[in-house]
């Protein structure tokens, strides 16, 4: 992935006075590419419009470069925190009128204060962490390859990739691949900061797809919405179980199922 995928959540954004748009927003930028944010005014337009009446005009913009991102923050008098959610609590605090500060996170939670008891926020999807060829160590810089999927294991969305392969790899045959719903309900409380939502596991499916395994985009607005959806999820796990990059071993990421003693003895 090059370039950077920037995600305003359902009721985050909104007009002037504070009321919600409703509306997701989803940009994506490619190197170089900017996106401003704030609340935005006619003389001061924004990509990403934040509702909070707390927030400035224009609070702060994203820049993607080929490798990471960088945020600067407008703001005169607050601090912007950017959340790892998949780090333990791991996070940088960006100060006021901070420029270009280069954000490390495969995926990162924006926080903005406000002074109601929520805070404002945005997800911020970065370009791959590519790794070289590790039986490429002290070879000629020419001879070295990188990974074609660069996947973390630890991340989330690898998490909801095992989830998605769990059926086939337990016993090899054409089962329905899992509903959003059936691997909210399968993680519980297994991922970081507690059970994922619907909206977050579809949003990882989604970065899974076009950007992670890239099989392309397929039109949730046209007819067969559900079928479409359902036959991303299909690619995903066909090509995952293909090149072997979710095997039997990764099950032991996910938590025990629920009649456990029948499973499968696993490699250990």
């Amino acid at each position: 992935m090059s370039g950077v995928v920037v995600h305003l959540p359902r009721g985050s954004g909104g007009a002037d006075g504070g009321e919600p748009c409703g509306d997701a927003v989803t940009l994506r930028l490619g190197p170089g590419q900017v996106a401003r944010f704030g609340r935005g005014s006619a003389r001061t337009p924004v990509e990403l419009r934040l509702a909070d009446p707390a927030i400035s005009r224009l609070a702060g913009e994203i820049r993607a470069t080929d490798d990471h991102w960088q945020l600067t923050n407008h703001s005169s008098t607050h601090s912007y925190l950017v959340e790892n959610p998949e780090g333990a609590g791991e996070y940088l605090r960006v100060p006021p009128r901070r420029v270009g500060a280069p954000v490390p996170f495969e995926f990162s939670r924006v926080v903005l204060p406000t002074r109601g008891d929520l805070t404002v926020s945005f997800q911020v999807f970065a370009p791959d962490h590519v790794y070289l060829d590790p039986d490429a160590t002290g070879a000629p810089w020419g001879s070295r390859t990188v990974t074609a999927y660069s996947l973390d294991e630890s991340a989330t969305y690898f998490l909801v990739l095992v989830a998605l392969c769990e059926p086939r790899l337990r016993d090899q045959s054409r089962v329905a691949v899992p509903t959003t719903p059936q691997i909210v309900e399968r993680l519980g409380g297994h991922v970081p900061g507690g059970a994922p939502t619907a909206r977050a596991v579809s949003s990882h499916i989604d970065y899974l797809a076009e950007e992670k395994l890239r099989i392309g985009v397929l039109d949730d607005r046209e007819p067969g919405r559900g079928e479409r959806r359902n036959g991303k999820r299909e690619e995903i796990v066909g090509l995952a179980l293909r090149f072997g990059l979710v095997r039997e071993e990764h099950l032991a990421l996910l938590p025990s199922p629920a009649g456990g003693g029948r499973e499968r003895q696993r490699p250990r």
